[in-house]
């Protein structure tokens, strides 16, 4: 069998492009998903288990912000297993494209995972609110609701655009349509707030109720404000498409 050193050489050759990515995912999550993703391969695992240890990871993470009272010491382990999870969740793609092995029903169960996972991270924090958190006003329940609404119509709206791009690069002249910007420092870092890996970092609050309800709150509102500008750049670029 190929040594470490050289599964993780093949690795770097078999990463996604760069583009629309945040610095956090394309520097602290692909290296991180690529260690996990040789060993993987060192012990034989296929893309779909390595994607339902990233779903076991994350899961126990989250059942614990709705079963726990938090502490700090709950909140370290509890970012750490959305952080590891998350990692896992970029190996299964990586060990699929080195492997050769992925397929339809490894990109489904991918998607269903992550979209569980985005369900999950704000019920449980409604979930958190209401158990243990003495809450200023009860419109603060208000806000993992909105948070859930907005991180799944992103999900929805973003998982069309590029179902839809590819479609209509395959059957019109616009084939180029779907294609993402160039890559760029200043757009990787502007893309921070929205990444999934820099989210989970509020957990790390978790131990102090006003400090987490705060920078929750926060994220919340960049959220919407990413989502807006989400909406109206896909609907533009949709658009321009038909026009081609």
């Amino acid at each position: 069998m190929e040594s470490t050193g050289t599964v993780l050489r093949e690795l770097r050759g078999a990463q996604k492009s760069a583009k629309g990515v945040s610095l956090y995912s394309r520097y602290v999550n692909r290296r991180a998903g690529r260690i996990f993703a040789a060993a993987a391969y060192r012990l034989g695992m296929t893309p779909n288990q390595v994607t339902s240890l990233s779903a076991v990871f994350t899961f126990a993470a989250l059942a614990s912000v709705a079963l726990a009272r938090p502490t700090w010491s709950l909140a370290v382990l509890v970012y750490l297993g959305l952080a590891v999870g998350f990692a896992l969740d970029s190996a299964d793609g990586q060990l699929a494209r080195l492997t050769g092995r992925g397929g339809p029903d490894g990109e489904w169960l991918d998607h269903v995972v992550d979209c569980a996972k985005m369900i999950l991270v704000h019920t449980v924090v409604l979930i958190a609110f209401h158990r243990f958190f003495a809450l200023p006003a009860d419109g603060w329940l208000l806000l993992p609701l909105g948070f859930l609404f907005v991180a799944v119509l992103t999900f929805c709206a973003g998982l069309l655009r590029e179902q839809l791009g590819k479609a209509a690069a395959r059957s019109g002249p616009g084939g180029d349509a779907g294609a993402r910007p160039p890559v760029s420092r200043l757009r990787a870092v502007a893309l921070l707030p929205a990444d999934y890996g820099v989210f989970c970092l509020v957990f790390l609050l978790l131990g102090d109720e006003t400090a987490f309800r705060i920078g929750y709150a926060v994220l919340a509102a960049v959220h919407a404000l990413f989502l807006v500008a989400f909406l109206v750049k896909w609907f533009r670029e949709l658009k321009a498409l038909r026009a081609g």
